[in-house]
């Protein structure tokens, strides 16, 4: 399953788009709403090194970095394993490969050696199970009762350290996964989503491309599986979370008891394969995706920004920011909707280790796209005057935000999840200072995000229109740079 771990939005879309996706509202990361530069600072940046009174971590000797949650409020127990592995290791004879390998996560391992076997074993302990794959991490999880919880822990071990990636259930999955790509291309949002990404990354699309390309889909094999283990399916790489109804003294023993032998690579993933850089755009790029399937068009203004390496800082603003203009009372909102000009438009960020996207969307009215964009532009170049922004929204987003977060921790089945995306794209101390440091936010700091990655910076804008539409429109006149 591809992971959508989203900002607060009413219909989430980031990277995939399919019917199996869960969507977990982590607070912070990009939001697309549809009606379906590199910064290096000194900033006042701080990482709180302690954690709530619940929370507790521990790295053991061979690597594994442990974090236990304890909520003794339901008799239930999550298990989660995350890896630093994701689109962004993938070079294209690989893009798509972590995401089928979450799938074959789930079939035979050398204790459980056919996915019947293992699906009795999920029965046996009253397991829910299920995983996610994103640009940054892969994590698998299973939510059961406390009192399995031992089980559960070497179940987990079992699938983590000993897959089998049998060659007739690979086959079956390659399709099964294969067809989740169909029907993401079904959507009418995806040439143009697809598009940008080629458009915005370069030679570098497949390290943001989770779904993957067909082919390397289609004819995946067990040599591709192990290969991908072998990099990044080691301790010393992953993150064990443990949520629920425990006492943390206690699953630390269990953790070490049952993982201690589990062997460390001897070497940084990071250090050998390294991330390629992203190439900062050069020069602003227009487009437009023809599509069938488009009823209505939709514009797409995306620019590269900031990354929680470079510029922490600059998150923190991206999230107040992105949150004030979401809000019907926004100047951008007013200039667009209220206006008649368009149905509906957000701007978001997504963040990201290595270069989290700013991505302006608009649903413009059919018979104003011209004017649409137009406006578009203008109140980009406004962005960051004084009167653009009341002090008092300023205010109330950084309130807002603050609710949402405190929110998120009430569900610590889904909350252990929110932990170990940050854990892989930031840092744990990242999330647990991050109110802190919202706090801190001022215009200033809005001024300084916006001149430093959107306003007067390169960006790509896309069109994804009917070909009839088109044809009425000629949008080729005018869907261009300046």
């Amino acid at each position: 399953m591809i992971n959508l771990v989203k900002k607060k939005v009413d219909f989430v879309f980031y990277n995939i788009f399919t019917s199996s996706i869960l969507n977990f509202m982590v607070r912070k990361i990009a939001h697309l709403i549809i009606p379906f530069l590199f910064f290096i600072v000194s900033a006042e940046v701080s990482f709180a090194q302690s954690l709530p009174a619940n929370m507790f971590r521990k790295t053991i000797p061979n690597g594994l970095q442990v974090l236990i949650i304890e909520d003794n409020s339901v008799p239930l127990a999550t298990i989660e394993i995350t890896t630093k592995n994701g689109s962004y290791t993938e070079s294209p004879e690989y893009n798509g490969l972590s995401h089928l390998y979450e799938h074959m996560f789930f079939k035979a391992n050398k204790d459980y050696p056919s996915q019947e076997k293992f699906l009795d074993r999920v029965n046996e302990l009253g397991i829910n199970f299920n995983g996610t794959t994103s640009e940054e991490r892969v994590n698998y999880f299973f939510t059961l009762p406390k009192f399995n919880l031992t089980e559960g822990l070497k179940f987990m071990n079992s699938a983590i350290r000993y897959p089998l990636f049998n060659e007739e259930e690979m086959k079956k999955e390659n399709i099964v996964v294969d067809g989740e790509f169909q029907r993401n291309e079904s959507s009418p949002y995806f040439a143009l989503y697809d598009a940008m990404n080629r458009h915005l990354w370069g030679d570098l699309y497949s390290r943001k491309n989770v779904i993957g390309n067909h082919d390397t889909i289609r004819n995946a094999t067990p040599a591709k599986m192990k290969a991908i283990q072998n990099k990044y399916y080691w301790p010393n790489n992953s993150l064990l979370s443990i949520a629920g109804d425990v006492k943390h003294d206690e699953v630390f023993k269990l953790v070490e008891q049952i993982y201690g032998e589990w062997q460390t690579s001897g070497f940084d993933p990071f250090q050998k394969w390294p991330i390629p850089e992203f190439k900062p755009l050069q020069k602003t790029d227009y487009f437009i995706v023809e599509s069938d399937l488009s009823r209505v068009p939709f514009i797409m203004m995306k620019w590269q920004g900031p990354d929680t390496r470079n510029d922490a800082k600059a998150t923190y603003a991206a999230d107040v920011f992105s949150f004030i203009m979401d809000q019907n009372s926004s100047k951008l909102s007013k200039a667009l909707v209220d206006s008649g000009l368009a149905l509906q438009a957000n701007i978001s960020y997504y963040t990201q280790k290595y270069v989290g996207p700013i991505t302006l969307f608009v649903v413009p009215n059919p018979s104003k796209v011209k004017e649409c964009l137009a406006e578009m532009k203008r109140q980009v170049s406004l962005m960051d005057t004084d009167n653009y922004i009341t002090d008092e929204q300023i205010e109330t987003a950084k309130r807002k935000l603050e609710i949402d977060q405190i929110r998120d921790k009430e569900i610590t089945s889904d909350y252990v999840h929110t932990v170990s995306f940050w854990w892989a794209v930031a840092s744990i101390d990242y999330l647990s200072s991050y109110l802190e440091n919202l706090r801190k936010i001022n215009r200033v700091d809005l001024q300084r995000y916006i001149r430093t990655y959107i306003k007067d910076k390169p960006y790509c804008a896309g069109l994804l229109i009917n070909p009839k539409v088109k044809g009425q429109l000629k949008p080729e006149e005018f869907f261009k740079a300046d």
